[in-house]
């Protein structure tokens, strides 16, 4: 009977861990603020829509970069530097306490936001600079430039995502909720940008070309709201009153990085095997260069707006329903290896074409 019990006590002890975390949030007998209108609220959702953006938005354009740099395996390319790069920023923040707090938060949510939109109109501005030229090809170093602003790009990911997130576990639940719904809606938003500008003009390297150009301009500008929201967040009565109650805290102390992680070990693990499935999925599955002889380069496209909406559906529901067992969803975020080794044990006459 004690070892049935166990187990259910274990978890039990973690609900109770978190519940407790979450109650330190508001000290004391205050009440929480109230978001009137809940624009606290939307504005995070906007803020992890803007952080994920940029990352969607050069996955999305596969299409537009793989007639750019035939000879180059783009997809491979960005996931690495992107991500390597956002990894390594996310590894200082976390180390160098006393670097992060060199930097107010504004501060460092404003600079990665000028770095995403510096970013992303470099490609169209070197393939306008190059059609100028009367060029007929792009050359490697163009490559190389556009790889090294893809490296600040996932710089700046790392910037916000780990200030944004940051600051959204201090606030209640609901907030942090919003920053994941909102990075899974920038997936939507971008795959259905990059849908309508690629249907609205002719199948042509002239009309690609076009189309991409308008792709990134309109995720420049949404980038560029997304700053004015950044600023306008911190002027907020509710955040305001959010900010006094952190500074009455009285504790003073910090929990250390790796006392946490033996508390959560659980969720840690069920995170790292999220995005080890997804990232060998999508970009990695759709790097091996598939095609489709009926949907032709819609294949790609079309496959990442099907994983962006589901994305989105899932991320949206724990806003209704959250799974109260840590365990549970911690062996749930497990079972999701068995899609990879579903995936290779397909027969030949399912998988598609390769170039």
């Amino acid at each position: 009977m004690m070892h049935k019990t166990q187990p259910r006590l274990l978890d039990l002890r973690s609900l109770k861990e978190l519940k407790n975390m979450e109650a330190m949030k508001v000290p004391g007998d205050q009440a929480e603020p109230r978001d009137t209108y809940r624009i606290a609220y939307i504005i995070h959702f906007l803020l992890g829509a803007g952080n994920l953006l940029p990352w969607n938005a050069l996955i999305t354009a596969v299409d537009y970069f793989g007639y750019l740099y035939p000879a180059h395996h783009v997809e491979k390319v960005f996931s690495v530097a992107y991500m390597s790069s956002s990894v390594l920023v996310l590894f200082v923040m976390m180390g160098w306490g006393s670097w992060r707090e060199k930097m107010s938060l504004r501060l460092r949510m404003n600079l990665g936001f000028s770095m995403f939109v510096v970013s992303l109109m470099v490609t169209p501005l070197i393939d306008w600079a190059w059609c100028n030229a009367g060029s007929r090809g792009i050359s490697s170093g163009t490559y190389g430039v556009t790889v090294a602003f893809v490296v600040i790009c996932g710089l700046a990911d790392g910037l916000i995502g780990g200030s944004l997130i940051g600051s959204a576990g201090k606030l209640p639940k609901q907030y942090m909720q919003a920053v994941f719904a909102g990075t899974a809606s920038s997936g939507v938003l971008v795959s259905t940008l990059r849908i309508i500008t690629k249907a609205s003009l002719p199948q042509t390297p002239q009309g690609l070309r076009t189309s991409a150009h308008f792709y990134f301009i309109v995720s420049t500008m949404i980038l560029l709201g997304c700053t004015l929201c950044c600023n306008l967040l911190y002027k907020l009565p509710v955040m305001q009153q959010h900010y006094r109650i952190f500074q009455n805290d009285p504790l003073t102390s910090r929990p250390k990085f790796w006392d946490v992680a033996r508390k959560l070990w659980r969720p840690i693990f069920g995170i790292f095997m999220i995005y080890t499935v997804t990232l060998s999925i999508f970009p990695g599955f759709i790097a091996e260069n598939l095609e489709s002889k009926i949907l032709q380069d819609w294949y790609p496209i079309l496959l990442i707006a099907v994983y962006n909406f589901s994305d989105l559906l899932g991320k949206s529901s724990t806003a209704m329903f959250v799974l109260k067992s840590i365990k549970k969803a911690t062996w749930g975020c497990t079972a999701r290896t068995f899609v990879l080794s579903t995936l290779c044990c397909l027969p030949p006459w399912t998988q598609v074409a390769k170039n």
